[in-house]
């Protein structure tokens, strides 16, 4: 199987993460950056297709010149190659001029018989790119998965809803999306990381994947932030002594903000 693994580099989620006050964009200088955890995830399932089926798996990202190390992660977990977006007139895109360059980019992959991805990133948490990236590439979605298999040219899958389990399944090529349930992904080894830098990374521009400037970008988004404010401090709360009427004090609170 050959199998393309898209990938993002986000704020650690540990760190505070903000806007500009420029354009109102995330600030990518005013926190750590890592590989986003649930595309971990996804690597590791294309690895684990992988040591099934055989193949070979790439990588995609599209981010600045410091997405490279989120690369050499996910490199380092065991993929074969990647593909770097990394273009200034990508500053700002929104989630369709996202799909569109990813489109774009894996158009440049050879017989691609599977698309992983995370079901959302922990910075946009839009949701929306695997869904649109399978509308544009004209293949079947198959998403928001807990567990993956493939039997032939068929993938099926297990999507965890409210109301219970959902048994889907699509017939390759097909773009999938995982849950943070899908798996446990690994650690990489000293000689995997060794590897990674001796591993093949190709840098595209919008202009090398035949993409207009004009549609991608602050300028080509189909949204726009307005304004942006700090979230306001927490405040104190309230503290109730318990004087014997405790619980009816409690009660109270919660019927005053309408919780019972």
């Amino acid at each position: 199987m050959n199998i393309v693994v898209l990938v993002k580099q986000v704020p650690d989620t540990w760190s505070e993460r903000k806007l500009t006050d420029a354009d109102h964009t995330l600030d990518r200088e005013s926190a750590d950056a890592v590989l986003d955890e649930i595309n971990e995830r996804a690597v590791e399932e294309a690895l684990l297709l992988q040591e099934a089926h055989g193949g070979e798996v790439t990588v995609i990202a599209m981010g600045p010149d410091r997405a490279t190390d989120a690369i050499r992660k996910a490199l380092s977990m065991g993929a074969d190659k990647a593909i770097h977006v990394s273009d200034e007139a990508l500053h700002g895109s929104d989630s369709l001029a996202t799909a569109k360059v990813l489109a774009k980019a894996i158009g440049t992959v050879e017989n691609v018989d599977l698309v992983i991805a995370g079901n959302e990133a922990t910075d946009g948490r839009a949701g929306a790119v695997p869904a649109i990236l399978a509308e544009l590439l004209g293949l079947p979605q198959v998403t928001q998965l807990r567990k993956v298999t493939v039997d032939g040219s068929t993938i099926k899958g297990e999507r965890e809803t409210d109301e219970g389990v959902a048994f889907v399944e699509a017939s390759l090529p097909a773009v999938v999306s995982v849950t943070e349930k899908i798996n446990e992904p690994r650690y990489p080894s000293f000689k995997g990381i060794m590897a990674a830098k001796k591993k093949p990374v190709s840098t595209l521009t919008v202009a090398d994947l035949g993409v207009d400037a004009s549609e991608v970008g602050l300028s080509g988004a189909h949204t726009q932030v307005l304004e942006a404010s700090p979230k306001p401090p927490r405040s104190a709360g309230q503290r109730i002594e318990d004087g014997g009427d405790g619980g009816q004090k409690i009660a109270e609170f919660l019927v005053g903000q309408k919780l019972i």
